[in-house]
């Protein structure tokens, strides 16, 4: 797999029959290893390990329904407090562009989940934005904020 601008991390792979898998800490199950799943590793790690994010508030693939139609969040970061979604995150393969199609996907999932921050990455590149509903203003950051950090 192609290296990534994260951090490296203990990465467990194993081979089940013709396929590769990954293992992922959150779900605690073995899965195939697919470039979208190289990211999503990657980056829940580095959520984890460097910036200090609960993994008990972290859970990866959730169901939603936006508009009638069954969807699955990437990643999605719950408060401690009642659950409520704080910042949600969609991965891309390396070799997919983030452009404003995967801004309109995530908006979309956010328009039933209203998360606090936005994070979009292929990898290679992280893009995250604050909303804020009081004022209805995005502030794009220049980096993820640590967990101590989200407001």
């Amino acid at each position: 797999m192609q290296a990534l601008n994260l951090p490296p991390y203990e990465i467990k792979i194993r081979r089940q029959g013709e396929r590769t898998q990954i293992f992922d800490f959150l779900r605690r199950r073995w899965l195939t290893l697919t470039p979208e799943e190289w990211v999503r590793q990657h980056f829940t790690h580095y959520l984890v390990e460097h910036l200090g994010y609960p993994p008990a508030l972290l859970a990866n693939e959730v169901s939603i329904t936006v508009g009638g139609v069954p969807r699955r969040c990437d990643s999605i970061l719950y408060d401690n407090a009642g659950g409520r979604p704080r910042l949600i995150c969609e991965y891309k393969a390396p070799t997919v562009e983030i452009t404003q199609a995967v801004f309109t996907q995530i908006q979309s999932y956010n328009s039933v989940l209203r998360a606090d921050y936005l994070i979009v990455s292929n990898g290679l590149r992280h893009i995250c934005c604050h909303l804020r509903y009081d004022t209805g203003t995005v502030d794009f950051l220049p980096e993820v904020p640590p967990y101590s950090a989200l407001k």
